[in-house]
């Protein structure tokens, strides 16, 4: 880590500096707090301070907020990144989970769950495309 990286880290914001410099107004920053997306303030009352990893999480958040993911996913997929950003929770009985089903060829397929892969509907289609074409590049050569 650079001196430059460190003095980012190192740096603390107020109420309204993460306000504005997460585009989160400050009711919806408090509220996100009380369901446990973001991490309490550091400090005490009027000398409470927020860090770069408080703003990290608003950024996060309002990302998958404008893919179309509930808060209720958000902070699921935020405590198992949290445990552990490899694994992949199982889904709670009666979960409903919209995924995509890609037919490659006779015999071989692939499932995606574009939430929990992240991906948009244009990212998924251009996936998909890219599947396609390596496997028809691997075909001809043979």
């Amino acid at each position: 880590m650079n001196v430059a990286d460190t003095d980012k880290t190192d740096r603390t914001y107020t109420a309204d500096e993460l306000a504005s410099l997460s585009g989160t107004p400050r009711r919806t920053i408090r509220y996100y707090i009380q369901l446990g997306l973001v991490d309490r303030p550091e400090g005490e009352t009027r000398a409470a301070f927020y860090t770069w990893q408080h703003l990290n999480q608003l950024l996060r958040i309002r990302e998958l907020t404008e893919q179309g993911i509930s808060l209720d996913r958000i902070g699921q997929r935020l405590k198992s990144s949290d445990t552990d950003s490899a694994a992949v929770s199982p889904a709670a009985p009666g979960t409903i989970s919209v995924r995509s089903h890609l037919q490659i060829a006779s015999g071989l397929s692939l499932e995606i769950d574009p939430g929990l892969a992240s991906l948009t509907p244009e990212q998924l289609r251009a996936f998909a495309r890219e599947i396609l074409g390596a496997y028809q590049r691997v075909t001809r050569k043979n």
